[in-house]
């Protein structure tokens, strides 16, 4: 992979001290009687990569649906550079947190260019009458986000396709231009969930330095991976998850090198793990949040890819 352009970090997310961007304390995720998610501490630091892995089921993305908002957490606080996080997934982004998902969700119909721009709807301040008015402060507005996402797709080397759909993409690049979406709002965490599912180890390789680069520029990094070579050559740390707890946390080393962790991985069951029947029912009420989840998340995107294609700015096919 060629070496990315120069990205200005986000200046208004860039960690000032060596306290963590991320602290998770006591995170309990409750579904019913079920509990997905148990008292989970979990904390990333400035510049640093995180990796979060563990067997099918152990409530890694119950996890992250949590620190974004997603999820309001049954107990425990989620905080960010110290302050505790609103509940809400745009007031999250709006923190300093960005996210990509398991399953790409790019506006199909849309160019790579606008797709981009969509993520930068938490940075601009100009409202629905300055964009019908075409005023001044929203033409200097629309300059600045067309500049940044350009600048993005360039670090990530998809420049030279900013007026494809994003449907006409690869695969590999679709998810590259998640995390250029995900990057346009600015944060101070960048939070991946399986970003290599699918890839053959060339993408898998190239999504490994565009990571590094990423961290390069100052933002912190946490990953879900099923790879377990992604995460041990990538990660500073490793946190493992069973069972919806935290096994272990350390080094790659440390972390390989632990009988739980290999046993958890062939299938050895855990005190206390629940039963075929309770796991999925825990599945089935997952599935029924993240539909509700998902219904808000693309209400909030297509309002910011509305005000996109008002009159006058930057044209695109609705979602």
């Amino acid at each position: 992979m060629t070496t990315p352009p120069t990205l200005a970090p986000a200046t208004d997310n860039t960690p000032t001290d060596d306290g963590p961007v991320l602290r998770a304390d006591g995170v309990t995720m409750r579904f019913g009687g079920l509990t997905a998610v148990r008292g989970v501490d979990l904390t990333v630091h400035p510049r640093e990569i995180v990796g979060l892995i563990g067997p099918n089921g152990a409530g890694k993305t119950t996890f992250f649906n949590c620190l974004t908002g997603l999820y309001i957490p049954t107990e425990g606080t989620v905080s960010y550079r110290g302050t505790v996080l609103p509940p809400k997934p745009h007031l999250v982004t709006k923190a300093g947190i960005a996210r990509t998902f398991q399953n790409i969700r790019l506006f199909a119909n849309m160019t790579v260019l606008e797709n981009v721009l969509v993520g930068r709807h938490t940075r601009t301040k100009e409202g629905l009458w300055s964009a019908l008015l075409r005023s001044p402060g929203f033409k200097k507005a629309e300059r600045t986000s067309e500049e940044r996402a350009t600048e993005l797709l360039e670090f990530i080397g998809l420049a030279h396709k900013r007026d494809h759909l994003a449907r006409n993409l690869p695969y590999g690049e679709q998810r590259k231009l998640e995390i250029a979406r995900a990057l346009a709002s600015e944060p101070g965490l960048l939070l991946l969930d399986e970003p290599t599912a699918g890839m053959n180890p060339q993408e898998t390789r190239a999504t490994e330095e565009l990571v590094l680069a990423i961290r390069d520029k100052g933002i912190a990094v946490l990953v879900i991976e099923h790879d377990m070579r992604f995460i041990f050559n990538l990660c500073d740390r490793v946190a493992v998850l069973v069972q919806g707890e935290k096994l272990v946390e350390g080094t790659s080393d440390t972390v390989q090198a632990d009988e739980r962790v290999v046993a958890a991985y062939l299938g050895e069951p855990c005190d206390g793990a629940p039963g075929e029947a309770e796991a999925a029912e825990v599945a089935a009420a997952e599935a029924a949040a993240d539909a509700v989840a998902d219904t808000a998340a693309h209400t909030a995107a297509d309002t910011a890819a509305d005000a996109q294609n008002t009159p006058g700015t930057t044209k695109g096919e609705a979602p």
